[in-house]
């Protein structure tokens, strides 16, 4: 092992400490652990962002917005979508479209314009299955924020 000096500011090191002390390692160690997370954190392979082209986004978006505005539920919405070979399905803690039937994620729906969290609430209830239900007692349950 090669020797390093190197300055730290004393907030930092204080915390470097106390956090050393806590899992009863050096200081030493700590900074050997941290460094190595990071050295592989940035070896790894990038993600590939989670967003749809643009070029296929727009057209979308365009095709389906009488579909996503007119409808008053998730039942006549997957239906309208269907219809055109679309299906929305839960992804994370939101949705996706998808080609219908083979099942290709084209894009986020909130890519499309229309967050789930907005649908949720114009719809009065979560889609169907989604297995996110924090996010209906966030969304449909807020208390109304009171007056000053």
């Amino acid at each position: 092992m090669q020797p390093v000096t190197f300055g730290l500011p004393d907030p930092l090191l204080r915390a470097a400490e106390e956090l050393a002390k806590a899992r009863d390692i050096s200081l030493g160690m700590l900074v050997r652990a941290a460094l190595s997370a990071e050295i592989r954190r940035a070896n790894l392979p990038s993600k590939t962002p989670n967003r749809a082209d643009e070029r296929l986004v727009d057209p979308l978006r365009a095709l389906l917005a009488v579909d996503f505005g007119e409808a008053r539920n998730w039942s006549e919405l997957q239906s309208r979508l269907a219809t055109k070979g679309f299906q929305l399905r839960e992804a994370g803690a939101g949705l996706a479209l998808y080609a219908h039937p083979d099942g290709t994620r084209l894009c986020k729906a909130s890519e499309l314009g229309h967050a789930y969290a907005s649908l949720m609430r114009r719809f009065g209830k979560p889609f169907p299955g989604h297995p996110q239900t924090w996010l209906e007692q966030r969304v449909l349950h807020q208390k109304a924020p009171s007056p000053l």
